[in-house]
């Protein structure tokens, strides 16, 4: 064998251990996933890089996936697109061109990408709303909410929720054709999170007459305190959201010090004082045997009470809200979790659909055994799997026939 044959058969064989990631046995296409998990752990290993060397934040780095797929807000025949502003706040909005007898449905949709990337304008969110609008003959809302690390909680909380509000006043929603009686508020990941935030807020909210039908949290992150549930240690290097990679972006919502991260990398954040919170996210009496497995719940480890007095906002429901007392579960309306069985995540949204239930709300709870988190971004080519245009149509199937 010649020097060159060599030098290429050790490249392709580098190359093919690089690519190659344990993929469940479950899961569809398998080799495309690997590929795909391969792209996004070499934009973060830049990113690793690039940080270290001081020249960006690591955050800066992934946005660059957010940037590229950037769609211009164009219309088509079946809707009318415009980038506009609800009380100052950015959003994209959708708007069926089909003409009808009655009154339209509302989606407002909030984007997911760990508080710190994404956005409406991505190309499978814009053709999410674009199916969502169509399907449904709905107005649907984008928002384009502040990210971290520029903007901290509750900065991004607070853009959503000043955009609902908005929304929510029926001069708007006349404006637009919609039957204030037909609203969901929707979002995936950190946009489940904030999606059942604000929700839980309008509880609370006097001033907001016009309230919510239903609501939809697709593979939500959901709760701070234990990020190290069944589901973090079943999936910590599952392809595309590993637990480094969550616990970083939980952080990096409040701080970009360095000192939360890695009290949360060992789960060794919440303070003594805040040990009565334990019992909202007690996985060992709010998972189903099925999901526990071999796990054995250990009573939590306390960290220092200066992390806690620094940022609060950890701590708080509006951050996390499987943290709400039951009290304030009991107004909510109908409820459609999406889990992933390979998702992180996946024990946060198990664990509010026991919760609801207990407090006597009406849930959907669609498990998908073959699926990882981000299924819905994966809707778009080259990256498109059958498993997000599978998702996505279930989806939008429940919206039709609850909204």
């Amino acid at each position: 064998m010649g020097t060159k044959s060599f030098c290429l058969l050790i490249v392709s064989v580098l190359l093919a251990y690089y690519v190659y990631t344990p993929i469940p046995e479950n899961m569809e296409e398998r080799w495309k996933l690997m590929l795909i998990d391969a792209s996004f752990r070499t934009l973060s290993h830049m990113a690793e890089l690039a940080e270290r060397l001081g020249l960006v934040h690591y955050m800066e780095v992934l946005m660059m996936i957010t940037n590229m797929e950037y769609t211009a807000p164009i219309s088509d025949e079946n809707v009318t697109v415009t980038d506009t502003e609800f009380n100052n706040v950015p959003a994209r909005l959708y708007v069926p061109r089909k003409q009808s007898s009655g009154l339209k449905r509302a989606v407002i949709y909030i984007h997911g990408g760990g508080w710190c990337v994404g956005g409406s304008a991505m190309e499978p969110y814009d053709l999410l709303s674009r199916w969502t609008a169509t399907k449904l003959n709905a107005v649907v809302v984008s928002v384009e909410y502040r990210l971290a690390p520029m903007y901290h909680f509750p900065v991004q909380f607070e853009d959503v929720y000043t955009v609902v509000r908005f929304f929510l006043q029926s001069s708007v929603l006349a404006q637009y054709g919609v039957d204030p009686n037909r609203i969901c508020i929707s979002g995936d990941s950190a946009g489940g999170n904030l999606a059942a935030a604000v929700t839980q807020q309008l509880l609370d909210d006097d001033q907001v007459k016009i309230k919510l039908k239903i609501q939809a949290l697709l593979y939500p992150a959901l709760q701070t305190l234990d990020l190290d549930l069944p589901s973090y240690k079943d999936n910590e290097n599952t392809p595309i959201l590993p637990k480094s990679l969550m616990v970083r972006f939980w952080s990096e919502y409040f701080t970009t010090d360095s000192s939360l991260y890695e009290a949360m990398a060992s789960n060794k954040h919440v303070p003594a004082e805040s040990n009565h919170l334990f019992r909202f996210v007690n996985w060992s009496s709010l998972l189903p045997e099925d999901f526990k497995k071999d796990h054995v719940y250990t009573s939590p480890i306390y960290g220092s009470s200066s992390l806690g007095k620094k940022y609060p906002g950890f701590l708080e429901p509006r951050a996390a809200p499987l943290l709400v007392d039951d009290s304030k579960l009991r107004g909510l309306p109908l409820t459609y979790v999406l889990t992933c069985q390979h998702d992180v995540l996946r024990d946060d949204g198990i664990m509010y659909v026991s919760r609801l239930r207990e407090a006597g709300i009406e849930v959907i709870h669609n498990h998908i055994e073959d699926a990882i988190h981000g299924a819905l971004m994966f809707i778009t080519s080259p990256t498109d799997l059958a498993l997000g245009h599978r998702v996505a149509n279930k989806y939008i199937e429940w919206l039709n026939m609850n909204l």
